[in-house]
């Protein structure tokens, strides 16, 4: 290897060491942020707008069609709020990740899932939101796809949780992708699938339940 390209390859490992030490505080604070935003805009939306799930009761994935829309109403204006400020602050931020995601999912079933198949040339128009007709589901696609690296990440070093993980003096574990690591994730991903498509959602907890069933057996 000559002078100048063992050079360049330190350097770039240089560049790549800072931007990975980075990885841990700069990407998970911005998809906070930005979901935070987004979630407090529509909460406050709904806080001071009018219940209109009523409208859209029937379109509602079980149990959430049979609540009442008022509690169902409080419910989302509760979590989209609240879900906000912790995602903000970076506390409880995978479970609160999480909560938005099956919210999101459960949006998704009730309004922007289409209802026909001609419908799905409305995602030909891009990523806007529009009421000229269902089918438009780019937007929260979007959203989720922000928040699972919040799920399965966590919320970064900026954020109370890594605080409150350094006072109690819990160190990081270690990354592990092992069978019930695999189970899990298809655990995390099966859950709000049900509300949206249920046949998928059962057969992504069907397998996580039998990777988990290979795992305790091959350890035992």
């Amino acid at each position: 290897m000559t002078a100048p390209f063992a050079r360049l390859i330190t350097l770039w490992e240089l560049l790549v060491s800072r931007l990975q030490g980075m990885a841990e505080v700069i990407p998970p604070a911005v998809l906070r942020l930005v979901m935070g935003w987004e979630f407090y805009e529509s909460g406050l939306e709904k806080l001071h707008g009018d219940n209109w799930f009523a409208d859209i009761q029937g379109k509602f994935p079980w149990p959430f069609s049979v609540i009442p829309t008022d509690l169902s109403w409080q419910l989302a204006t509760g979590f989209e709020i609240v879900g906000a400020l912790m995602l903000w602050l970076g506390l409880g931020t995978r479970f609160f990740a999480f909560s938005l995601v099956f919210l999101t999912f459960v949006a998704t079933a009730a309004v922007h899932w289409p209802d026909m198949w001609s419908m799905w040339g409305d995602l030909l128009k891009g990523y806007s939101v529009s009421d000229a007709g269902h089918g438009n589901f780019k937007l929260p696609l979007l959203f989720v796809i922000m928040l699972l690296p919040l799920i399965f990440g966590g919320p970064g070093k900026l954020s109370l949780d890594h605080v409150l993980a350094r006072r109690l003096g819990t160190a990081q574990p270690a990354a592990v992708s092992d069978l019930w690591a695999w189970a899990l994730a298809l655990a995390v991903l099966g859950l709000p699938f049900l509300m949206l498509i249920p046949k998928l959602g059962f057969a992504l907890l069907a397998t996580a339940a039998a990777l988990a069933v290979a795992a305790r057996w091959l350890r035992s």
